[in-house]
């Protein structure tokens, strides 16, 4: 219980909840970006 209100209380805490988050939120925005790109038609120049 006291690792929680360290986490939840303190400012070194709390930077590391905002880390957390930020490296969730880009994996999130990542694998978004690369479903949307396997999933396009091939273009023109994609053949070589």
């Amino acid at each position: 219980m006291k690792a929680l209100t360290d986490l939840f209380s303190t400012d070194y805490g709390l930077m590391s909840i905002t880390g957390i988050v930020m490296m969730v939120v880009g994996i999130v925005a990542f694998a978004v970006v690369v479903r949307r790109k396997m999933n396009e038609a091939p273009g023109p120049d994609s053949r070589k």
